[in-house]
């Protein structure tokens, strides 16, 4: 496609006032007006004609194979010209669908040695498939009349994936921090029950594990050393309903809950236990059955990328009663839900109720800073009130059912947005030490 620029166009209006001075002064020249308009048309046909055509020109592209959520990455695009008369600039504008930001939305950059390279940064802007559709780029002729746009369809799809590596650096960072016990044998009798070896008597064991008939037959003091079980099994539940799908904290909560289940996912592989997904909304969405060894992430990982949005409402009945009927032994059920008040969650209560009666279940709980601050923020105006007295009213409600749900004996991660990770982990390490599966 090939247009005027500015710059044609302004000398092509320069002729009208030229035609209009020169037939009042002279009458009879008023053709030189119209000599003008067909020089500059002229121009611009040698302008068409001397610059760089799109049959000359090679597209190529680098586009990066997957975009995790709450990152970025680049993607590069050249354009290589023929050496006869290569453009100044050229410039360069990537279509994306709506899962997908890229900047700048236009690019120019100079051309040297015939060729010209833009660099967009891509920014997913929630899970699913990401697609650049194509890429547009224009150049201009060596006298800067006329642009030449060409346009390349990519059609290139590029998976927005849970931000793993972000996982793995957050797990390895906790793994140090608090020495994950499990990696280790332990001799405290409170962080396990799996025996591993007699062991001589020392002052500052318990004494609680000193094993009298193997004393007696030995004629030496000598107590029992446990270590923490593994080969334990994990499931985890996601709520992927209309709630699930709302923001949180600029992500969705889907999103957020999926970076906590990965990063419980990989402490839990890593510690020999067994892990699973398990998702639903309107009914079962995902079953994948429980996997071990550390080899085993990226699996879930795959499988985590299928989990997509949903508008439907949450059926707590199907889905926990399907995920009731795959459970074959005693297992941790990890929940991300969420709720919008007591009534509501009358249905969720009673079908995690039902679990207990052979699990230990794990509530997860997002803390809604932002509803907490409209509660508690010093009205200005009667606006100001109204909000704030819904958002008190909306805070206790979610206060009745965690409270409910603790009663029942369930066990609650309550915790900011971008603390639910760290949180989760915490008790998980805590339900090992108590050994309660």
């Amino acid at each position: 496609m090939i247009y005027p620029t500015r710059r044609a166009i302004l000398l092509a209006f320069l002729g009208a006032p030229l035609a209009l001075a020169i037939g009042v002064a002279a009458p009879n020249s008023w053709m030189l007006g119209l000599t003008w308009l067909l020089l500059v048309l002229g121009l611009i046909a040698v302008d068409a004609i001397l610059g760089a055509w799109r049959s000359e020109a090679q597209l190529q592209h680098v586009l990066p194979p997957a975009l995790p959520m709450g990152a970025g990455a680049d993607a590069w695009f050249r354009a290589l010209f023929a050496p006869k008369l290569p453009p100044q600039r050229v410039e360069f504008s990537l279509e994306t669908n709506a899962l997908i930001q890229s900047e700048p939305l236009k690019l120019g950059v100079p051309v040297k040695q015939s060729l010209g390279q833009a660099r967009f940064r891509l920014h997913p802007v929630r899970r699913g498939e990401g697609r650049l559709r194509r890429i547009w780029l224009r150049w201009q002729g060596p006298l800067g009349l006329v642009w030449k746009q060409a346009m390349e369809d990519l059609d290139a799809a590029v998976p927005i994936i849970p931000n793993v590596e972000a996982v793995k650096e957050e797990a390895l960072r906790l793994f140090q921090r608090n020495a994950l016990f499990g990696l280790n044998a332990q001799r405290d009798i409170g962080d396990g029950a799996e025996f591993h070896a007699l062991t001589e008597f020392r002052a500052g064991m318990d004494r609680r594990t000193i094993d009298w008939k193997q004393t007696a037959k030995h004629a030496a003091l000598l107590a029992k050393e446990f270590r923490t079980e593994r080969n334990q099994q994990i499931m985890v539940v996601l709520d992927t309903g209309r709630l699930m799908s709302e923001p949180l904290a600029g992500q969705p909560k889907l999103d957020r809950a999926l970076h906590a289940a990965l990063l419980l996912a990989y402490a839990a592989l890593k510690l020999g236990d067994r892990v699973g997904l398990f998702a639903f909304d309107a009914k079962p969405r995902l079953s994948s059955g429980t996997v071990s060894g550390a080899r085993a992430f990226p699996l879930l990982q795959r499988l985590a990328t299928r989990i997509d949005y949903s508008d439907d409402e949450t059926n707590y009945t199907l889905g926990l009663t399907q995920l009731s009927g795959t459970l074959k032994r005693r297992s941790l059920v990890v929940v991300f839900t969420d709720f919008e008040d007591s009534t509501s969650a009358e249905l969720m209560i009673e079908n995690i109720e039902r679990l207990l009666a052979r699990h230990l279940v794990l509530f997860v709980v997002f803390r809604d800073e932002e509803l907490e601050s409209m509660a508690d923020k010093e009205p200005g105006a009667a606006e100001d009130v109204s909000r704030a007295v819904i958002a008190d009213a909306l805070l206790r409600e979610r206060d009745v059912v965690i409270t409910r749900l603790r009663r029942l004996g369930v066990e609650i991660v309550d915790a900011p947005a971008e603390r639910v990770g760290v949180a989760l982990l915490n008790t998980y390490l805590k339900v090992k030490r108590r050994n309660v599966l």
